[in-house]
């Protein structure tokens, strides 16, 4: 009888033992999804290649979802990890995976169904889905108009679910959904006449709409929709919330305003004509003076394309021509290649490096607050209108309670240096205030173009990694008319 008493007392303090270390293992809380972004140092975030959400230039990656979202990881004190899906379903399906992404940030909109694949964050940018067809063919009004038509759409995209729920009304209306393009590619199969229709928002079509000048706007397909980030769905919500957090922060401080300005505020400047034809200019004109523009750029550290973009404001890549503001070769009026050591501005050579020389002088005399990328275009406003009625400009937003080291807020001010109200409160008076932000703006949307179109890519193709390039359009327009 002894011997088993013993080995029932010996098992029982086993079991005992085993149900307590257990019990004290089931205590310890598995660390949130934000704790492990902080101990790894690292946000890892899954995105889509396109330019309204994440690309690479030979700057290095930009886009205004990436933009956006590495201030999100420098707030939170973590280097960035960037991965890109090859669809959207992937995207999803890759959220939250052991040693995966843990923030989709790809231009994203809630769906009853996709509220189930994940958890989304407050609003920040708000975008009108839109149905787009080539300039010349016949225009549908309404969701009847599309059946008959050949429509692509993004695969697993909320497009395709708007399409979806429309064939419910329209049984007859038929569509394809594709995960071998992107929304470039949809518009240049617009463009090109491959098929009838496509859906694409607001926001990725007035990125692209230069590239593309046979491309309209048929209708709006419904109300205006929130887009937002996205995180893996479960009941860990301190990723999420830190998120909310930085976003409502982002809108109140004005970063946000700022990324809209600087990627969709100037995506209006150039139109129709305007677009076919900077897209002749690139192919006949700018060659000619390429070498020049980049050389003037290594010697004053500057972006050889911003060079490019005030040379083709100031003259449209023509040296003999003199501009309604006394520029006279590429980029010089008579005062300032006086003032830089330009005997000819003729020669394009020396007219390229006198205005970069101006415009590097220029920035340099800006007040020391003026960060970047604001700082890049407050100098493109003093090369055009002068320093001193800048400053009277930024003295402007001071007193309105605006702030003076910001674009957004100065370029508001500087239409009222034509209006006695105001220039007769400033230092140095009247100016023609509207030329420079218009100036600025046109300047901003060529660069945008030829940061596209100069990657080390080839133009028009799918580059290694996805990266999908548009190339321009050089076919001239059906009709030269704006979009109805």
């Amino acid at each position: 009888m002894f011997a088993p008493t013993a080995l029932r007392k010996r098992c029982a303090q086993w079991l005992f033992a085993t149900g307590l270390f257990l019990m004290l293992g089931a205590c310890v809380e598995k660390p949130s999804t934000l704790e492990r972004v902080k101990e790894d140092g690292v946000l890892r975030v899954i995105t889509r290649n396109s330019p309204a959400t994440y690309f690479q230039d030979r700057n290095g990656e930009t886009g205004f979802e990436y933009e956006l979202v590495k201030r999100f990881a420098d707030d939170l004190g973590v280097k960035l990890e960037i991965e890109t899906a090859d669809n959207i379903d992937e995207m999803f399906d890759q959220l939250g995976k052991p040693s995966g992404p843990v923030l989709a940030a790809a231009g994203l909109v809630s769906s009853e169904k996709r509220n189930i694949q994940a958890k989304f964050s407050h609003p920040y940018l708000e975008v009108t889905p839109q149905v787009i067809y080539r300039n010349g063919r016949s225009r549908p009004t309404q969701a009847k108009g599309l059946i008959g038509k050949k429509i692509m759409v993004l695969k697993g995209s909320s497009h395709a679910e708007q399409l979806a729920a429309l064939k419910k009304q329209f049984p007859t209306l038929e569509y394809e959904e594709s995960d071998a393009v992107e929304v470039v590619d949809l518009l240049r199969m617009v463009d090109e006449g491959q098929i009838d229709l496509t859906l694409v928002d607001s926001n990725e079509l007035a990125m692209n709409q230069v590239y593309f000048p046979n491309v309209r706007v048929a209708f709006d397909l419904g109300d205006s929709r929130d887009q937002r980030w996205a995180v893996a769905a479960g009941e860990d919500n301190s990723l999420l919330n830190e998120v909310n957090e930085f976003l409502d922060k982002a809108q109140k401080n004005g970063t946000l305003q700022r990324l809209k300005d600087r990627y969709y505020g100037h995506v209006d400047v150039l139109g129709y004509v305007g677009a076919y034809t900077f897209a002749q200019h690139l192919q006949q004109r700018l060659p000619k003076y390429e070498k020049h523009f980049k050389a003037s750029a290594k010697v004053e550290q500057v972006d050889w394309r911003l060079l490019a973009a005030i040379g083709y404001q100031e003259s449209m890549w023509q040296p003999e021509v003199t501009s309604k503001t006394g520029v006279r070769g590429l980029m010089m009026t008579q005062r300032t290649a006086q003032a830089m050591g330009v005997s000819n501005r003729l020669d394009a050579k020396q007219s390229i490096t006198g205005g970069a020389k101006y415009f590097m002088l220029v920035k340099e005399q800006l007040d020391d607050s003026i960060k970047e990328p604001d700082r890049t275009w407050f100098a493109l406003a003093g090369y055009n209108v002068g320093s001193g009625h800048l400053e009277d400009a930024r003295t402007l937003a001071k007193r309105e309670g605006l702030n003076p080291n910001k674009w957004l807020d100065v370029k508001k001010m500087l239409p009222r240096l034509s209006q006695k109200q105001w220039y007769s409160k400033t230092r140095y008076g009247y100016a023609r205030g509207g030329e420079p932000v218009h100036f600025v703006a046109n300047i901003r949307r060529y660069y945008d173009i030829l940061t596209w179109v100069t990657q080390p890519q080839l133009e028009g193709q799918v580059a290694e990694g996805n990266l999908h390039v548009p190339g321009v359009n050089k076919d001239k327009p059906a009709e030269q008319s704006p979009p109805m």
